[in-house]
């Protein structure tokens, strides 16, 4: 199993509200430079929320929601502290009660 640290939001705050493409730009050219693999993708309305350990989180989030999944914590916790209106938290998949979280990377 992988550990997942991950924000979620609504995707209107994510995607219009606060766009995060040129952080995500600068990232992956960062990561290019450095010769590093992708450890963060942006899935929109992601299955784990349809679980029932994050029926809470989702209950909370406007819909449709979208999430920042990383194999980073800091970069999450970099994000959390950036935006506002957002979860953040971790997770192991895939498991019997979580999907493969990439599975509905959109």
């Amino acid at each position: 199993m992988t550990t997942y640290y991950y924000l979620v939001a609504s995707q209107k705050f994510l995607f219009e509200e606060e766009p995060l493409e040129e952080v995500f730009k600068e990232r992956v050219r960062d990561y290019q430079d450095k010769g590093k693999e992708i450890d963060f993708w942006q899935v929109k309305q992601p299955a784990f929320l349809e679980t029932p350990a994050f029926a809470e989180i989702k209950a909370k989030t406007p819909q449709p929601a979208a999430a920042i999944l990383s194999l980073n914590e800091q970069f999450i916790t970099w994000l959390k502290l950036r935006l506002e209106y957002v979860v953040t938290g971790e997770f192991e998949a895939p498991s019997p009660s979580i999907p493969d979280p990439l599975a509905s990377k959109a």
